[in-house]
This record gives structure tokens, C-alpha cells and sequence, in this order.
């Protein structure tokens, strides 16, 4: 029987149906997104023998690193799958992958890793044409929707804008200011500060509460040095290493035939709300905010970001500005369309797109999403 509390996550079938076809399965995601719990649901519902490593682990760690086809036989035993939770603890982990899709042909691996700068490096080269890799965000509002219904999903909407959709907070109602500032603390701390190459942490905290602030809006390299007294090529390093490990994306500018288009434009958005909000410690209620407009603008690029990850669509992003102020803020490209939306949370604001660009772009579809139409663009 199905339990109630578990939230039924859309890459389960994904994993299921590439099971036992002659690859390692990697799950990259965030801290905290779920993904030892979808990769246990996944087991718990297949008849096969299984055997759990953890990373975390120092005798795993040993017992993986380093190692040869025999004695990761002798480790699997009788088990056919193998669950490795946390694998970028494990050293030459891409090479120990690399036994198991060669040697253990018969045996299925699942792993999963909790940032892409650190387990990427490690598989890419090993692994080329051995694996599937997937990334898991946290629980999204189709996944929700999915889980408890329509009316009350978007019941939950202004909490969501607040507090997100990590699974900690989706299950602790009451208790998510607490948890949200633990969980930001944890991307902070245990993911990124312990890297070597974050040499200044205090920098580093202000360059993440500078980007909090500035959501929504163009982002300079230089005015992020200004603001946090770190060089040009340190503000770069440590917006890459938040990007993967998940924390922040960007929006490049989107430029092709009119004059005076922003062409090297950036923007930078949380693949979550309630870590954003947690940064700048704040929670007020939307009624209450100045920021809706910002916080609106991440929640629907975030979510559109989900929800094509689980259709499996792969397409170019971005936003539009010219030199006159006029802008777009999200479009999509691929190679058989062009479309772009205007974001806005307020109905009592009327909102446009911008003569320039349907004249520039004439074949791009156009629309305004409010709280209104929103499930459409999700």
C-alpha cells in the first residue's frame, strides 16, 4: 500500500524504466532535495536483492576506493543492485563505476551525489557512454498537484512563494523558518565552504546575500566585487561553484536583430524560494514584502525549469532587456520555436510585451502569466 506522506517523485519511473541496461544511474541533485528517498522508494517497490552504501562512510570510502573487479564481486555478493548514496565521498569513485559497468555486467548501480562539481569530475571521463544521469530538484508545484490535488496546491501558493518546496519544509508545517535557516546553512557549510577553494567564507556569504538581494535583476561582476571586496575572478569562481552545486542559475540576455539589444546581460535565480528567503532572513507574508514582483519571477522560472526537466525538454533560456529599459522577463528558444512571458503577481498592473521585440520577433508567442493563468505555464 501506498503511504500517504510519500510524495511521489516524477524521475522514478525514469530510473525504472533504464534499470538493467548495461549503465550506472547518477542522480545528481541539491542537499536535501530527496534524493535517497526517491531512490529508496524506487527500490522498495523492486524484487530485487539490494545492497546500500553510504559515502558518508569511512570504511565505504575505503572499501570503494581503489578498488578491483574481485573484490567489489566479493562486496556485492548475491545482490543485484547497488545503492551508493553520497558517492563524490568516495575516491576514483568513476573508476570503481567504471568496473561495475565492465566487469559486473549482470549487477544495476544506482548513485547518487549531493553536488555536480564534485562528482561530475569524477565520472565524466571514466563513464563516457556508461551512465544515465539525471538531476533531482526539490518537489515541484506538478509533483504537488500531483500529491494532495489542484485546489489544494494552489491554496498553498503564497507559502510556497515564501517558503518553498524542500521536502523537509513541505512536511514540517509550523517549523519552516527554523529549518530553512539549517538548510541554507548546510549548502553554505558542509557543501561549499569546505571546498578548498572557497579560501574566504565571510566573502563568500556576502556574495550570496548580494546575489539574494538583487534577484530579478541584471547582475555585474563588477558591481558584485564593488559590493563585496573581492576581485573580478573570485566573484566568478564562487557564483560557478554555487551554480553547481545547485543553489543559483542564470538567465543569459537574449540577443539576435534588434540595434540596441543588452547582449552580454546576466541574471542570477535560486532553484528555490525559502533558500533565498532564508539568506536575507526574511519571511514576511507576501502582503507585507516589497520584493513580490522578484520572488514571483523566481518561483516561475524555477518551477518552468522542473516542470521541462520532467518532460525531458531541452531548450535555451533567457531574459530580453534593451538600452531603453524595455524587457521580457523569461523566454525560451529551441529549434522549432521562440516564445516569451511577462511576469506579474499583481492583477491591478497591466502588463505588456514590448513592441520592439514582436516586431523584431514576430513569430514568438507571447503571453502574461499571473496568479490567475499560472498552471498553464507550468
Amino acid at each position: 500500500m501506498e503511504r500517504k506522506d510519500i510524495i511521489k517523485r516524477s524521475l522514478q519511473n525514469t530510473l525504472a524504466e533504464h534499470l538493467f541496461k548495461g549503465k550506472s544511474i547518477i542522480v545528481l541533485g541539491a542537499r536535501q532535495v530527496g534524493k535517497t528517498t526517491l531512490v529508496e522508494n524506487l527500490l522498495s517497490e523492486l524484487n530485487y536483492p539490494v545492497i546500500e552504501l553510504n559515502g558518508d562512510e569511512a570504511d565505504v570510502r575505503e572499501l570503494l576506493a581503489d578498488t578491483t573487479s574481485t573484490r567489489l564481486r566479493a562486496i556485492v555478493g548475491r545482490n543485484k543492485i547497488v545503492f551508493i548514496d553520497e558517492a563524490q565521498r568516495i575516491g576514483n569513485i568513476g573508476l570503481t563505476l567504471k568496473l561495475f559497468a565492465d566487469k559486473l555486467t549482470d549487477i544495476q548501480v544506482i548513485a547518487t551525489g549531493s553536488s555536480s562539481f564534485e562528482l561530475t569530475s569524477k565520472i565524466n571521463e571514466p563513464l563516457t557512454g556508461r551512465k544515465y544521469q539525471y538531476q533531482l530538484f526539490a518537489p515541484s508545484y506538478l509533483e504537488m498537484v500531483g500529491h494532495h490535488g489542484l485546489l489544494t496546491e494552489n491554496r498553498l501558493l503564497e507559502h510556497r512563494l515564501i517558503f518553498g518546496y524542500y521536502p523537509e519544509i513541505i512536511t514540517h508545517p509550523g517549523e519552516e523558518r527554523e529549518l530553512l535557516k539549517l538548510l541554507s546553512d548546510s549548502f553554505l557549510y558542509k557543501d561549499l565552504l569546505l571546498l578548498e577553494d572557497v579560501t574566504r567564507p565571510i566573502l563568500f556569504e556576502k556574495l550570496l546575500k548580494a546575489l539574494a538581494l538583487q534577484l530579478g535583476s541584471e547582475v555585474s561582476f563588477n558591481e558584485l566585487s564593488r559590493l563585496t571586496g573581492a576581485n573580478h575572478q573570485t566573484v566568478e569562481k564562487y557564483i560557478t561553484l554555487l551554480e553547481k552545486a545547485f543553489v543559483i542559475f542564470r538567465l543569459p540576455a537574449f540577443s539576435r536583430n534588434v540595434r540596441n539589444e543588452i547582449r552580454k546581460g546576466k541574471k542570477f535565480y535560486f532553484y528555490d524560494n525559502g533558500i533565498r528567503n532564508a539568506i536575507i532572513n526574511n519571511f514576511q507574508l507576501p502582503s507585507q514584502r516589497t520584493d513580490m514582483g522578484p520572488l514571483w519571477e523566481n518561483f516561475l522560472i524555477s518551477e518552468r525549469i522542473k516542470a521541462l526537466s520532467h518532460m525531458g525538454l531541452n531548450v535555451d533560456r533567457y531574459f530580453w532587456r534593451t538600452t531603453q529599459q524595455q524587457e521580457i522577463d523569461y523566454i525560451e528558444e529551441s529549434a522549432q520555436s521562440l516564445a516569451a512571458w511577462e511576469f506579474k503577481w499583481s492583477n491591478e498592473k497591466k502588463a505588456r510585451i514590448p513592441k520592439t521585440f514582436t516586431r523584431a520577433y514576430p513569430d514568438a508567442a507571447c503571453s502574461v502569466v499571473n496568479p490567475d493563468n499560472f498552471m498553464d505555464f507550468l
